[in-house]
Parts: structure tokens; sequence; C-alpha cells
């Protein structure tokens, strides 16, 4: 199944600032222990359990203005990566078994048993990895942008090149530069957005960490860990794939691939949006999500 939305035409305002988004919801941001991992989580809602992922570099703040939306209906668990956000740094390279490990461990960690999955970039590679290894907890997943399938020098080389510098040398620019080539419009790069990952990547030994994060875009490596067409195969339950018109990452025509090889796939394209939507296109975002994890 496959449907295109546009945007809003609610006018365009700027985000409110990430904790006045969250100030009015009950939440709890905390650090759990797994494995080595010292992991940073944020919990908010309660119901079944909804799993948020972010993408390569990234951290929980990605969906700071998300989360409200979906804990209304759900319990949320938003959590930092090994050697990402404020978790523990990374001394070795990340590849997809040890996010799969990490997140099973994470599930344990909160008496999880099941839950849904919404897995945004790499979250999306590492939700589809975990349900092909672990089909008997999954529930639902949403892949926003979901990596894992394509391997395109140019794009791993901007990857590479602009994560690593911006960890590196953590200045506003470096840092701008990085988020800036995610959006479709700049202007959703807000000063507040690039304060909350200058600290994190100003961390001492966060540049070390980000070349272990990094080694999926080197090729071979990156070749031993993409997703197959088994692993698709695998997906138990009912998957909406999302895609955007302006995503930098690779073109709509990759999700709309995976959708089919998964029984019970969908697929979506939001018009008017970069590698994650904002503004009024997260309106639309937050809405599909939540209208298809409910469904019957």
């Amino acid at each position: 199944m496959t449907e295109t939305t546009t945007k809003s035409t609610v006018a365009r305002t700027e985000d409110p600032p990430v904790w006045v988004a969250l100030g009015a919801l009950e939440h709890r941001v905390h650090y759990v222990d797994v494995g080595p991992w010292r992991t940073r989580v944020f919990e908010a809602g309660a119901g079944e359990t909804l799993v948020l992922m972010p993408g390569t570099g990234g951290h929980l703040e990605a969906y700071a203005h998300n989360i409200a939306a979906f804990a209304e209906h759900f319990r949320v668990l938003a959590y930092d990566y090994p050697g990402h956000g404020y978790t523990t740094h990374a001394t070795s390279d990340l590849e997809l078994d040890t996010y799969v490990e990490h997140l099973t461990g994470l599930l344990d960690a909160f008496g999880v048993t099941k839950a849904h999955f919404n897995g945004e970039s790499l979250g999306g590679w590492v939700a589809v990895k975990f349900a092909a290894a672990h089909p008997e907890r999954v529930g639902k997943m949403v892949l926003n942008t979901p990596g894992g399938t394509m391997a395109r020098p140019e794009v791993m080389d901007k990857i590479r090149g602009l994560s690593q510098a911006a960890a590196d040398d953590p200045s506003e620019e470096r840092i701008r530069t990085r988020l800036e080539w995610l959006m479709a419009d700049p202007a959703v790069v807000t000063d507040e957005l690039v304060a909350i990952r200058r600290a994190i990547y100003a961390r001492p030994g966060f540049a070390e960490s980000m070349r272990h994060i990094l080694c999926l875009q080197d090729a071979d490596v990156r070749r031993r860990n993409m997703i197959t067409d088994a692993d698709l195969s695998a997906v138990p339950g009912p998957t909406l794939v999302i895609w955007t018109s302006d995503d930098p990452s690779g073109p709509a025509g990759a999700g709309l691939d995976m959708a089919e090889k998964i029984t019970g796939g969908r697929f979506q394209l939001i018009t008017d949006a970069g590698h994650w939507p904002q503004w009024e296109q997260r309106e639309i975002y937050n809405r599909s999500v939540v209208n298809f994890l409910n469904e019957e």
C-alpha cells in the first residue's frame, strides 16, 4: 500500500524549545546499565511500549517534538545508543550486532517482552535487524528513511566527513552544517538544536567514539551489515516505511522496495521534507505514526 501526503495548511511557526515542548509531559530521564553501556533513557506515557530510535550520531532529543503526541497513546522509551549522546562512549567499532544486543538488553532491563519500534535512519536499520533476530518481541514498526539497504559512496563519504568534522571540532558552524544537510529547509536547524548537539559532541572522548560509530560508512564494514531480503521477509508484523521527498540519503524508491518486501508492509511519502520531517510535516508524521500503530 502506497500513500503520498503533502504539507499541512497550518502556518509555519518556530518550534518551541525542547523542554517547553516536553515541560507539561510527565516524564523521567535516567540511566540504565545495559552490559557495559550506561544508557540514557527518556520515559513517558503508558500502555503498549513504543521504542524511539534516532539516526547516526544522534540522541534522544531528536524525538523531542514527537514524544508528547506519542505518549498520549503509548509508553514511550527513547534512548541514546552505545557511543551516542550521553550513553557510554565507544572504544571499538559499533556494528549492527552490538546495537541489536544492546536493544535486547534494554528491553530486558525494563521488563518489556514485546514492543513497537519507530526507527529513523540508523534506527530503522537496527529495528529491522532486531526484528529479524527476535520476531517474537516485535509488534509494529515505523521506519523513517531507514538505512541499511543502500551503500552509496557519495552519501557515505558525506556522512563520515560532516559527522567526524563536527565531533573533532564541535563549533557552532560545523554542527550546524552537519544538521542542515539533513533538512529540506536549513531554517529548521534552531540555535537550541545546535547547542544541544554541541554539548554532546564537545564531551571528552566523543570524537573517538564518533570514529567507531562511523565504521558503518566504510564500504567493507557496511556490506557485511546491510539489510538483506531475508531480514525483510523475517519482519513479523505490519510495518510502515516513511520516506521524504528531499531525503539526502537516497531515493524514495528504496523505501518503496523495502515496504514491498515486508509482509504487511506499507509505504508513505511525505513531501517538502528532508531526512527528518520538521514543522508542519511533523504533524503529518505524528498523525501517521499514531494512526498506524493504533489500527486493529
